[in-house]
């Protein structure tokens, strides 16, 4: 008798773990559990006001901090998008935002996506739309991958990334390149 009720849980539970899965699987946006963007309309803002695509952002924020508030590397980055205090200074003082402290960029995600894309619009005027060498050069630098490029060590394409002397640089450049499709290919328009 404790067989046959142990038994019939088990059935329901199976039965409701599948139902949740075929609606999972057939829910048109399923994905988007796995890849959720959060702060979206602080992206979108910053986005439209920089022209910086939304879902390039939403990749860096996603490789540099995983949407964690107040997170703060092992090297001093600040701020969902992790940038190390001079350069966000520097980009403070050149975007003229002198409401904006450090201490907003780690803790206000408007501070931190504000910066961080106003730096991605530098970046891709510098590397002349090459997203992939602005990408490259948001986690080494623009002095390194200028120097690269000019000598030839890496031509600034995904194809060539292995080129890129820097390991971490080089899976930096996998990993938001891997984000940025995973986003586009799940979510129709931002």
């Amino acid at each position: 008798m404790k067989l046959l009720g142990f038994l019939r849980k088990k059935r329901v539970l199976l039965l409701l773990f599948i139902g949740f899965v075929v609606v999972l699987f057939f829910s048109t946006n399923w994905m988007a559990l796995f890849y959720p963007i959060y702060y979206k309309d602080n992206i979108r803002e910053q986005s439209e006001r920089y022209d910086v695509d939304p879902f390039l952002i939403t990749s860096i924020i996603r490789v540099e901090s995983n949407f964690k508030l107040g997170k703060e590397s092992k090297k001093g980055a600040i701020g969902l998008m992790q940038l190390m205090p001079d350069t966000a200074q520097w980009a403070m003082e050149q975007a003229n935002l002198p409401e904006v402290t450090m201490d907003h960029i780690k803790h206000q995600p408007e501070a931190s996506i504000e910066i961080g894309t106003w730096y991605l619009n530098y970046l891709d005027n510098q590397f002349k739309g090459n997203r992939i060498a602005v990408i490259a050069a948001y986690n080494a630098g623009p002095g390194k991958v200028d120097g690269w490029l000019k000598k030839g060590v890496w031509d600034g394409t995904l194809e060539s990334v292995k080129d890129i002397p820097f390991g971490e640089t080089r899976h930096y450049v996998q990993r938001v390149v891997y984000y940025y499709n995973q986003y586009t290919r799940i979510y129709d328009e931002f």
